[in-house]
């Protein structure tokens, strides 16, 4: 089996979604952190060795490196039932996915970076000027997650699939964004059926 490694910041839903894929799949992982607030990964030795981008997470295949979250997670999941075989249901699991990243992430996940982890006193007036648009935009997006599991348990299909663990990573800590997710009571229960799946792991594992 090829030696696999991490690198990653272990807050990050990014990152915590790697894991738990890998969780799911029963596959060992060695985790290598760094610190993005001490902006270890824009040095000199991690754009030249581990991603030229400067962000993590990042798989690490035994030489080869592979960065995007999402990514890391389909390359994982490969054969596995955590991928649709259905081509239809298949192209519906990365529709959430990409989903997660263009609509999803870019506003629940930075509100909590920016309120948990650098905290709003430390923003910038640029930040704090996005926080409506932000906000409101991510509401948006949980909102329409609540209508969609309103009438299914599952993001794609009729099972547990990537798509609910690419979901799942930062919705589940919207709370720390400032989100009360009892507005959103469809996607509270699903959020309690993620976390009952066998081989869940909580993201402080």
């Amino acid at each position: 089996m090829t030696d696999l490694i991490l690198h990653e910041y272990a807050p990050s839903g990014n990152c915590y979604k790697i894991r738990l894929t890998a969780a799911h799949l029963g596959t060992r992982l060695d985790r290598r952190g760094y610190d993005i607030l001490k902006g270890e990964t824009r040095t000199e030795a991690f754009l030249r060795d581990v991603n030229a981008n400067g962000r993590i997470p990042v798989l690490q295949i035994g030489d080869t490196f592979l960065p995007e979250s999402n990514a890391a997670c389909v390359w994982l999941a490969h054969g596995s039932p955590l991928i649709p075989e259905d081509r239809f249901d298949h192209a519906d699991m990365l529709r959430w996915m990409f989903w997660e990243q263009y609509n999803h992430e870019p506003n629940v996940a930075t509100l909590r970076f920016w309120r948990a982890m650098i905290g709003e006193a430390n923003l910038t007036d640029a930040q704090r000027a996005q926080i409506p648009a932000r906000t409101a935009a991510a509401e948006a997006a949980l909102t329409l997650m609540d209508d969609h599991l309103a009438r299914a348990d599952w993001f794609a299909g009729t099972r547990f699939t990537l798509a609910d663990i690419a979901l799942y990573a930062y919705t589940h800590v919207a709370g720390e964004g400032g989100f009360d997710l009892a507005r959103w009571p469809a996607v509270s229960a699903w959020l309690a059926r993620v976390a009952a799946q066998p081989g869940h792991i909580a993201i402080t594992a």
